[in-house]
């Protein structure tokens, strides 16, 4: 005997081998259940997403052991922090188009090979290289922005629509482990191994690019709009472990992909606009707050960055608590109403920590407690936004979507150095002076970014956390705001 839900799969397997549509494909791949292959690929992606972020935050620590023995400047300082984001901006732009035309899989084990040879480099350098230091950030930032722009894509279109909302928003929960490994390495390591050491441990996430490599699939829906149906048949066919021949290929070929051009994600104006204006908001706050933080907290306690570095364990692991939270949180909400509620309370933590950066509470200064509560709150969005920036783009345009988000990220990764440089004057040596004169001004500059970040929820009514991902920009049907709702596809919508 089967059971009732298991006749109704068998019913529309049946139904799926019997027609001859992409659509009836990707139909019977979006409800076949999930494969060892299909855990092998999360874990490894969630494993390459947390290693990258423990390169990239890991530097924050360098720049605080560097900048005192090798005389750097904010603007030095700023420089190499930012140089990553830079490499991002090219990075993203160049992979998001490649991964539209060449698709997923390959463009991230490229990316993933590129970052970590770069990030290892680093360990190899002369005293007082900062120009080299920042030359090999760059291809860091080039590489893992590459490599995320095809992680989302491939991770958003392999899982299933009734999966979907926890798969990809807890794919953002090990970026915060990265940030937290990173710390512990920073407090436990930095005295046995030296900065060299520290900077060497960034090429452990070769080993990732390499298993992918092996084990990962190409995306089927990326190969149903490209018209590759014998590939998409075969591994639709390895997932319900059935002969290739018993599923009917499309009577039809679509028209041949264009060459992917950027301008194409500005049809839909606003869409453009919101995913822009929110991500260099919101990651101009993050980056501000966790490259510079340890050099804060390490001047304004003088403390040793070892000591500061303990305290950010505390800081990462609220992050990845605030992204757990973050990751079920819309499935009762929305994505809307979740966002809107992240950026105005995480402004009110990151106005908290502006402004009463000197004070104590018992024996913790309440500029780390706010930071606390501005990265469970505010950073844990990223469980939401993450996901949302990739179910409103269609899978047509999706490569260029998340490289236009990684783009955006680029630009925060560069104005979030800069907005505590700027203001301390980037030509001053960095000492407690400076830094505690420009907390304030700076924090209050974050505050803005966050509440922009909550208006661009509550100005744009979007809502597609249960909605199937369109393939085809033509193919976009209405969004709703009403929790647990789905919008009809639009084949439905047309019978009617």
């Amino acid at each position: 005997m089967i059971g009732h839900k298991a006749r109704w799969q068998f019913v529309r397997w049946e139904e799926t081998l019997q027609s001859g549509s992409d659509g009836e494909i990707l139909a019977l791949y979006d409800e076949a259940p999930l494969t060892p292959r299909f855990w092998a690929t999360l874990i490894l992606v969630y494993a390459q997403a947390a290693f990258e972020f423990f390169d990239y935050f890991l530097v924050g620590y360098l720049v605080a052991v560097l900048a005192p023995s090798w005389k750097l400047t904010y603007g030095e300082s700023s420089i190499m922090l930012l140089s990553a984001g830079v490499g991002a901006i090219v990075g993203s732009l160049v992979f998001g188009r490649l991964a539209d035309i060449f698709g997923r899989k390959k463009l991230l084990v490229l990316g993933g090979c590129v970052y970590p040879l770069a990030a290892g480099g680093i360990a190899l350098l002369p005293d007082g290289a900062w120009i080299a230091f920042s030359l090999l950030r760059f291809f860091v930032g080039v590489g893992m922005a590459g490599a995320i722009t095809a992680q989302v894509p491939l991770l958003v279109e392999i899982t299933p629509t009734r999966h979907r909302p926890i798969v990809t928003g807890g794919m953002v929960v090990p970026v915060s482990l990265g940030v937290m490994l990173a710390a512990m390495s920073a407090a436990t390591l930095l005295e046995l191994i030296g900065w060299r050491g520290i900077a060497a441990l960034g090429t452990i996430p070769i080993v990732g690019a390499l298993a992918i490599a092996i084990i990962v699939p190409e995306s089927v829906r990326w190969l149903l709009v490209h018209g590759r149906f014998s590939e998409a048949r075969a591994i639709v066919a390895r997932v319900l472990k059935r002969p290739a021949d018993s599923i009917v290929l499309p009577a039809a070929l679509p028209p041949q992909p264009r060459k992917a051009p950027f301008r194409d994600l500005y049809g839909n104006k606003v869409r453009f606009w919101q995913i822009s204006i929110m991500w260099t908001a919101m990651t101009t706050v993050g980056y501000c707050a966790i490259l510079w933080g340890p050099t804060i907290l390490s001047l304004r306690l003088n403390i040793p960055v070892k000591a500061a570095a303990e305290y950010f364990v505390w800081v990462s692991l609220a992050a990845i608590l605030g992204r757990i939270l973050f990751t079920f949180l819309p499935l009762w909400t929305g994505r809307r109403r979740a966002g809107e509620l992240a950026g105005y309370i995480g402004a009110l933590f990151l106005l908290g920590a502006g402004l009463f950066n000197g004070a104590y509470i018992g024996t913790l200064p309440v500029f780390f407690l706010m930071l606390i509560g501005a990265m469970f709150i505010f950073d844990g969005n990223l469980s939401n936004v993450a996901p949302y920036s990739a179910e409103i783009w269609p899978v047509q345009l999706l490569g260029r979507g998340t490289g236009l988000v990684q783009a955006c990220n680029g630009i925060g990764k560069i104005l979030g150095p800069l907005v505590l440089a700027f203001i301390a004057g980037s030509d001053n040596l960095v000492t407690p002076k400076a830094t505690n004169e420009a907390i304030l001004p700076a924090f209050i500059v974050l505050t803005i970014c966050a509440v922009i970040v909550g208006l661009c929820f509550t100005l744009v009514p979007v809502d597609r956390v249960r909605t199937p991902l369109a393939m085809r920009d033509d193919e976009m049907e209405p969004t709703t705001t009403q929790r647990g709702r789905a919008a009809r596809p639009a084949q439905a919508r047309a019978a009617q």
